[in-house]
């Protein structure tokens, strides 16, 4: 197991990681519909936000560059941890539109703790040729942002490959030439239902460098427990929200399940401080409440793994019961335990 505890010292305060970072959509045309978290769920003191929405959302902008700051307009307390990718994400099918320096600049603007390097991201229906001049200009960012970045936030070069030596090769050459916090993995979540890839892939990332790893997107239920064994640090989601949009609550050890489904409930299987007092019917009609449910949940798993690592208990037998009677899960975890056996 390469699970690991650490603590980052960052501009508004320490975070111990491992940690999962609730994405924000403040910025995005559908507005920031995550509900109040942090002070309510301890392990939920940081954020995820997407520095190129925000820049380009003018009011917003203009407010942020005149007297408001970025805490204030998420309505969090002032050490709140920030992490500010690059945008990436939306440039799957678009031009990219922003700079290192520009990027560097919003980052610095918005007072995040945490910058994620502008990164072009990879897509199946790619030619191989097209993939790698994404991973080849991802690369280039991440060096001219080293070049330009000098404050004390982490800097993450976000890095992508669809193979374990791509991965590895980039991280060697960008420690050979930039100088790097960390490094963030991305366009997993496109190919997150094959286990035995991702796992290949993160596994490959981790091996090559001690330093900070953050993995992009795939900090759901299913994945947070191997992330977790894997050795990740810190990673995000914004499943809790497209969860609660379907009517989807998560159980921690099962997943997720539609509300339609066991509508012949009265009390919800869930203790949480949403759940514990509410009817299903209640909740089911409050999508707020259904979302905060599910930050719960994914708080809940978290929970879980550190206290059997604390407890000197043995995780891989942990795990196993974890993933017994849901095929989907199991999968990923043999999968993740078999690659893991072949490094001991």
């Amino acid at each position: 197991m390469l699970y690991r505890r650490r603590e980052l010292d960052l501009p508004h305060g320490t975070i111990e990681t491992p940690v999962l970072f609730p994405v924000r959509n403040i910025g995005k045309r559908s507005s920031d519909n995550t509900p109040t978290y942090v002070g309510t769920i301890p392990e939920f003191s940081a954020a995820m936000i997407n520095a190129r929405s925000i820049r380009n959302r003018d009011p917003m902008w203009n407010r942020l560059t005149d007297d408001a700051t970025l805490r204030e307009e998420m309505d969090v307390p002032q050490n709140t941890i920030v992490f500010a990718d690059s945008g990436g994400f939306d440039f799957s099918n678009e031009e990219v539109d922003t700079t290192p320096a520009e990027t560097l600049e919003t980052q610095r603007q918005l007072g995040a703790d945490i910058f994620g390097t502008v990164d072009v991201p990879l897509s199946r229906e790619n030619r191989d040729a097209e993939n790698q001049d994404r991973i080849d200009r991802s690369i280039r960012y991440a060096l001219e942002a080293s070049d330009r970045h000098d404050g004390d936030e982490l800097l993450l070069a976000s890095i992508h490959g669809y193979d374990p030596e791509t991965l590895r090769n980039s991280i060697q050459y960008l420690e050979r030439n930039g100088e790097f916090d960390g490094y963030a993995l991305g366009s997993l979540v496109p190919i997150r239902t094959d286990y035995k890839k991702v796992t290949k892939l993160i596994l490959a990332a981790r091996n090559a460098t001690d330093k900070h790893l953050h993995v992009y997107g795939l900090g759901g239920l299913v994945y947070q427990p191997l992330l977790l064994y894997l050795g990740v640090d810190s990673f995000d989601s914004s499943a809790f929200i497209r969860s609660a949009g379907n009517r989807n609550y998560l159980i921690p050890g099962f997943g997720g399940e539609e509300l339609r489904n066991i509508e012949d409930l009265e009390r919800l299987p869930c203790p949480c401080p949403v759940c514990g007092t509410r009817t299903l019917a209640d909740i089911r009609e409050d999508r707020e409440a259904l979302t905060q449910h599910n930050l719960w949940a994914l708080a809940t798993e978290l929970r879980r793994f550190k206290y059997v690592a604390s407890s000197d208990r043995d995780i891989e037998e942990y795990l196993d019961l974890r993933f017994r009677g849901n095929e989907v899960t199991q999968r990923a975890y043999k999968t993740a335990k078999q690659q893991m056996r072949r490094l001991t």
